[in-house]
């Protein structure tokens, strides 16, 4: 009888959808894998006479497509939230740089590593649903990590998501890279070198936070990835959202991944085989729709205490990004998946993120619900400064020219050459 009713949510659900192919699942085996196109989202601010709001959106649009024809760009969506309501989305530039596709407010792309805010909300819903110890050491759910000297046995899984284990700052991503199997290397890091004693210091990791998907699932009694869709992605309707490689690539419409403007080839599953970490993709709306849950405006879903739970500081970190925006952020700190920093006297939380061909950013002031979303499918990391351009225009800081294309190379005829990347790893 569930799988029955799985069926028929399922089916229901293609009725939402766009070119993605849902599936309705039987165990682990799919009943159903259709593509079905439909009418793009009504009411969508994508056009200069839907824009209103303190941010000058005919500035920024002008600064965005100027910034999508340089050659280190392919595609590019981004859509702002003011004051909680979403009031810009707008796409730029080419899905496939060979079949000059278009990106639409539908393209698929990837989140990469903001992939762990969503981690972050399922374990602080779990935990307030009473389902989960955060407090827990990691050790007692039999997952396959391994840390040095037995460390997984006191380090709790609220420190295994604040990026509290200890070990050195991405720890063995190269050999997940080379295509190694992720639970055997969670086992082998029993062995890998630590930047500081475990519980004590924030290392950013991606294989050692993919423990997640093993304690969440476990927790959730089903599938870590399905987890997220049915407690979190579902309820706030973004239809788009989900895990995995074939779910993208099957897509109708989806951003391939470019380097120096040419599609890279092939695709590289490496990082969606640590979905907790960077498994998840979306197209831009519904990019924007969980931003808006960050904020606070979907209690029915999200109420303020998970929130609270997830996004709560928990260590200290380094500055983020690097070039001038390393100079402008400040007491930057780690929650559950979850970034805090200052910015220009104002605290900004979020996320960002980077795989090979894909970039995503989620930044926004939760004091004025004002923020952006943005993704793109090149490896270039300039753009990761568009939520501080809006954010400065929402503010009417006049100095700030964070997307100014003149301090960049002239674009020449050839290959692009290498820019500061004010960039992230993964």
């Amino acid at each position: 009888m569930k799988r029955f009713f799985i069926f028929l949510i399922a089916v229901a659900a293609l009725g939402l959808s766009g070119w993605y192919g849902l599936r309705a699942f039987g165990g682990n085996h799919p009943l159903v894998s259709v593509a079905i196109p439909i009418k793009p989202p009504a009411n969508l601010p994508d056009t200069p006479a839907e824009w209103r709001g303190r941010i000058d959106y005919r500035a920024l649009d002008k600064q965005l497509s100027d910034l999508s024809q340089r050659p280190e760009m392919a595609g590019l969506a981004v859509a702002v939230v003011e004051d909680g309501e979403l009031r810009f989305v707008r796409t730029y530039g080419v899905a496939d740089s060979d079949t000059r596709a278009p990106v639409t407010p539908q393209t698929l792309f990837r989140w990469a590593s903001v992939s762990k805010t969503a981690t972050g909300t399922l374990a602080a819903t779990l935990a307030k649903n009473g389902q989960v110890d955060l407090n827990r050491p990691v050790a007692s759910w039999r997952t396959s990590l391994r840390l040095p000297g037995g460390a997984e046995t006191h380090v709790t899984l609220d420190q295994l998501l604040a990026q509290r284990s200890g070990l050195t700052k991405n720890a063995y991503d190269e050999k997940l890279e080379e295509g190694q199997d992720p639970a055997l290397l969670r086992m082998s890091l029993a062995t890998a070198p630590l930047q500081c004693e475990p519980g004590t210091c924030h290392t950013y990791q991606n294989i050692a936070f993919d423990t997640a998907n093993e304690i969440l699932g476990k927790a959730a009694n089903e599938p870590f990835s399905d987890a997220v869709e049915d407690r979190l992605f579902r309820p706030l309707g973004m239809v788009s959202a989900g895990y995995g490689m074939a779910r993208l690539t099957g897509a109708k419409d989806w951003a391939r991944p470019h380097r120096n403007g040419q599609i890279s080839r092939p695709v590289k599953e490496a990082y969606w085989r640590v979905p907790a970490a960077a498994g998840v993709e979306s197209d831009i709306v519904d990019f924007a729709t969980w931003m808006q849950a960050m904020m606070g405006e979907r209690p029915d879903v999200l109420p303020k205490p998970v929130l609270q739970i997830a996004h709560r500081p928990r260590v200290g970190t380094a500055r983020l990004y690097g070039g001038a925006l390393r100079q402008a952020i400040s007491d930057a700190s780690y929650g559950l998946g979850w970034r805090n920093f200052t910015y220009d006297g104002h605290r900004l939380e979020g996320h960002s993120g980077a795989v090979s061909g894909y970039r995503a950013t989620m930044i926004f002031d939760p004091a004025t619900r004002t923020g952006v979303v943005a993704m793109w499918n090149s490896d270039w990391g300039f753009p990761f400064r568009i939520p501080f351009a809006a954010i400065d225009s929402y503010h009417k800081r006049a100095d700030a020219h964070w997307l100014d294309l003149s301090e960049l190379p002239a674009p020449t005829g050839g290959a692009p050459k290498a820019v500061a990347p004010d960039d992230l790893a993964h």
